[in-house]
């Protein structure tokens, strides 16, 4: 650990509250911390600086990927071994950190993620706790990881990664997209326990606009990244569907000499959605794979 530079990346936005205790925290761990101020209008950049931190600022607040993103872009600029992103919303504790590391130093992973449901020591408010799981699994689901806790900050990631992986998104989504670009390429992902503290108000995120935010970020990024998934599977079940129907609809005519309503309609609006959104899988799958190219 000596041997290495570690750097804590701290995301934050108005939390001169508590970006104070957390930087004296972390400076007992490594002298390299740095905060982006994502647009905060209160005095969370000079409390950071009159603390030592390096602060990187966003003149207007851009959202959490994109203070991701810069946290990124930061690491590889100081040349990180090891970059740890932390929540600067109280919830983490400093001494996990080396917890969280461990793995990367003794080379058993890639990224390392703290894990809020791997123990039994942190007593999540049960809101709280079906939205996580719930937004888990739809990112596992949607994006082929298989992890306990997709939306945890407290991470750590090494060199190679930092080198490797860029990022695009600038919502909520950034957290699938780490996962699934990392796991696309090769690079291994363990979790760790943590314990998060949730007592008071330290977060600064309603869980019900955070929730929503997540999900359709996660979603518009599968939507671009695995467009043939996305659209080609829904597609061809529309298509079966509708063709199912259809067959149904002109056995019966034969028999019958009737032409039944309902069952006309949806076999012509489950071919023709079924064959638009077939088309758009082909078409955005194309231009994804020229974008890639170049």
């Amino acid at each position: 650990m000596e041997n290495l530079k570690i750097v804590i990346g701290i995301p934050a936005y108005n939390e001169e509250k508590n970006i104070g205790s957390i930087i004296v925290q972390l400076k007992k761990i490594t002298k390299h911390v740095f905060v982006c101020d994502d647009g905060s209008h209160d005095s969370t950049s000079e409390i950071a600086e009159g603390l030592g931190a390096i602060v990187v600022r966003h003149k207007r607040n851009k959202g959490y990927g994109a203070a991701i993103k810069t946290i990124f872009s930061k690491g590889r600029e100081m040349k990180a071994d090891v970059l740890v992103t932390f929540d600067s919303d109280g919830q983490h504790r400093a001494i996990d950190i080396k917890k969280v590391i461990k793995p990367i130093i003794a080379k058993q992973a890639d990224m390392v993620i703290g894990s809020r449901f791997l123990n039994n020591e942190t007593k999540i408010p049960k809101y709280r706790e079906i939205g996580m799981k719930t937004i888990t699994k739809v990112t596992n689901i949607t994006g082929g990881t298989k992890v306990a806790d997709s939306q945890s900050g407290f991470r750590a990631y090494n060199k190679k990664i930092l080198e490797n992986i860029h990022l695009t998104e600038s919502g909520m989504g950034i957290s699938t997209e780490i996962l699934i670009k990392i796991q696309k390429a090769g690079y291994k992902i363990i979790e760790v326990p943590i314990k998060v503290l949730y007592e008071g108000e330290t977060s600064t995120h309603n869980p019900i606009s955070h929730g929503s935010s997540v999900i359709i970020s996660t979603l518009k990024f599968v939507a671009i990244e695995r467009p043939l998934s996305f659209y080609g599977i829904p597609g061809m079940i529309l298509f079966c569907v509708g063709l199912s129907f259809g067959i149904w609809e002109i056995q019966i005519f034969l028999e019958q000499n009737v032409v039944v309503t309902n069952i006309a309609l949806v076999a012509g609006i489950g071919i023709i959605l079924g064959v638009v959104l077939l088309i758009t899988a082909t078409i955005l799958h194309s231009i994804v794979s020229i974008v890639r190219e170049k």
